[in-house]
């Protein structure tokens, strides 16, 4: 370069648009970063504090933020058993009336409350239904009935008595229970005004409570119809069950100087004289 001359120096370039474009771009980016580090700096106290909440609050549930989704168990998330109501049942009760003032469920209605349970009438549960209830007459409920004994079974609804009906089969299964439904079926299946029930209804009824376990119920049946008794008392009634659980298929252990009544007598001659006619 001659002496005495100066390096030129290049003007200042003149800025473009997409030089301007990007300062912008870089600025806005630059400030997002400083906005995002001070929303973390806040925010990670926050999710601790609030973890912590959450822990609190649920008790023995360990739970947090980064953990998978709170599993309640079934006890706590379950409703609450739907309580009892005096009122429901009486308007249940009358679903099965004539009319909204009856205070009695006959037949008709009795047929339409089996079909509702899924019941036949002739099922040994609806016996130990009755039972329960402590009914005075087969084929009919009272309310004072009703009320009674679906109160003592918290009973209101159709579903609530359908979650009943294993129970009522497992108190057919019991001994003891079994030996009360046998006693109540006597005042429970006999006219009001008679002393003893009609032959007609105790031979169904026999083969309902006993015709299962029973090995002679079937010539028991046969006995009473040749014989052609008419009505059966609530001494012979009690006392056929107590035959069916004592005494031997082929009789042997029969004591004919016992305290049976003379039906149970004249059954095992029958049954005697039958068997050696056939033996012969």
């Amino acid at each position: 370069m001659p002496a005495g001359r100066r390096k030129a120096v290049p003007p200042p370039s003149t800025p473009t648009p997409n030089d301007d474009e990007e300062r912008v771009e870089m600025k806005t980016k630059k400030a997002k970063l400083t906005d995002q580090k001070s929303s973390d700096t806040v925010a990670v106290p926050v999710v601790r504090q609030l973890s912590g909440n959450m822990k609190a609050t649920v008790g023995s549930e360990k739970v947090s933020l980064t953990s998978k989704p709170l599993t309640l168990s079934k006890s706590r998330t379950s409703l609450k058993i739907d309580p009892f109501s005096a009122k429901r049942c009486e308007v249940w009760f009358h679903e099965y009336t004539s009319n909204a003032d009856d205070d009695v469920m006959g037949p008709e209605g009795m047929e339409k409350f089996c079909e509702d349970i899924g019941v036949e009438p002739e099922n040994i549960v609806m016996l130990a239904l009755a039972w329960k209830l402590n009914a005075q007459q087969m084929g009919f409920f009272s309310l004072t009935e009703w009320m009674t004994g679906m109160t003592k079974m918290q009973c209101d609804t159709t579903e609530k008595l359908r979650e009943k009906l294993d129970d009522l089969r497992a108190a057919i299964n019991d001994p003891v229970s079994f030996v009360n439904i046998y006693r109540f079926t006597f005042d429970f299946a006999k006219e009001p005004a008679s002393r003893g029930m009609d032959a007609e209804v105790v031979k169904p009824l026999l083969g309902l409570l006993l015709g299962k376990n029973w090995s002679l119920y079937s010539q028991f049946q046969q006995f009473l119809e040749v014989q052609q008794y008419k009505t059966i008392n609530r001494d012979q009634w009690l006392n056929v069950f107590e035959f069916s659980k004592q005494v031997n298929q082929d009789l042997s252990n029969y004591d004919e100087d016992g305290a049976w009544p003379v039906l149970m007598d004249e059954f095992v001659q029958w049954q005697r004289s039958n068997a050696a006619d056939k033996d012969s």
